[in-house]
């Protein structure tokens, strides 16, 4: 498959960076998350992202974490996307052709997040060498203007990138701007594989066009997101907006304990607890842990009745 081909449809999980008590990385624990994934319906993974903790990690263990799951996704049919995002641009480049070298399926990056590119013309400029890392297989960038605070027009960056990155092959839309979406679904004919990465508002990007998503709460709820989409194409938009709004209730609950340390014990009810965080995030109490089970389960979400 050429890379102009490539695309990635249904739900991409962005994997929890499993991690044993200490705060040590658990690589031995992405079988099973990859079993799990496997099974809720995911068409692939993002590791070492946000949601992956990837920035409070070194680069050796990013490289430990994607050779595993590089051993563990092809076996359950799943395409691995390796986030590869770093302050240096010569680290994000190595970490980019060292995920080329393992037989990843895609490499995407963030932006630079404490020197910040102010234009497109300057992020791009960044962008080119970690993509000639990874030449041979397509390349994403990756857009969280919340967390990295570089917002620039995201259409002007798809005019640079597709005219300057050979690989370049489209863009993880995590922004709350709606309109950029449509511009870029639309670009060059809809060219580019734009993946919405907002679980909240899943339902609003169908609508616009979107085919591939990737997002955090897809590790432990996929099953309610295919019920959205399901919904969305059956065009029972009635019950797609009513299974759209349970995903909000879930997220708000999950976001009431702290978002990422409580997802990463959520998924112990899906038989693969992905343990503590690191600092500076704040890891849960074992009575928080227990009463966000509880709250958890009480909202009576799709598929739940599975949950252990």
């Amino acid at each position: 498959m050429s890379i102009a081909d490539f695309r990635l449809e249904g739900l991409v999980p962005a994997t929890h960076t499993p991690m044993h008590e200490d705060g040590s990385i658990a690589p031995e624990k992405i079988h099973a998350q990859t079993d799990i994934l496997a099974r809720q319906g995911a068409t692939g993974v993002f590791v070492n992202g946000s949601t992956g903790e990837g920035v409070s990690l070194t680069s050796q263990e990013r490289r430990t974490l994607a050779e595993e799951w590089s051993r563990q996704a092809p076996l359950h049919g799943l395409k691995l996307i390796v986030h590869v995002g770093h302050t240096s641009n010569l680290e994000a480049r190595a970490l980019a052709e060292h995920a080329a070298s393992i037989g990843a399926d895609a490499v995407s990056t963030m932006a630079p997040f404490y020197f910040r590119p102010s234009n497109p013309k300057a992020l791009v400029d960044w962008l080119v060498p970690v993509a000639e890392g990874c030449s041979e297989i397509p390349f994403y960038f990756y857009d969280i203007p919340s967390m990295t605070g570089v917002r620039v027009d995201m259409l002007k960056l798809a005019q640079e990138a597709s005219e300057r990155i050979p690989n370049f092959r489209g863009i993880k839309y995590t922004s709350d701007d709606m309109v950029s979406l449509q511009e870029l679904l639309h670009f060059r004919n809809g060219s580019l594989d734009i993946l919405f990465g907002t679980d909240e508002c899943l339902l609003a990007a169908l609508a616009l066009g979107v085919r591939g998503a990737v997002g955090s709460s897809y590790n432990f709820a996929s099953e309610l997101y295919l019920k959205i989409i399901e919904a969305f194409r059956a065009g029972d938009f009635e019950k797609a907006r009513a299974l759209q709004y349970q995903s909000v209730r879930l997220i708000r609950t999950i976001a009431s304990y702290g978002y990422l340390p409580a997802a990463k014990r959520v998924m112990g009810l899906r038989g693969c607890d992905c343990g503590p965080v690191r600092a500076p995030l704040e890891n849960l109490t074992p009575e928080k842990v227990a009463q966000l089970m509880a709250d958890v389960k009480a909202l009576g979400v799709p598929s739940f009745e599975s949950w252990k």
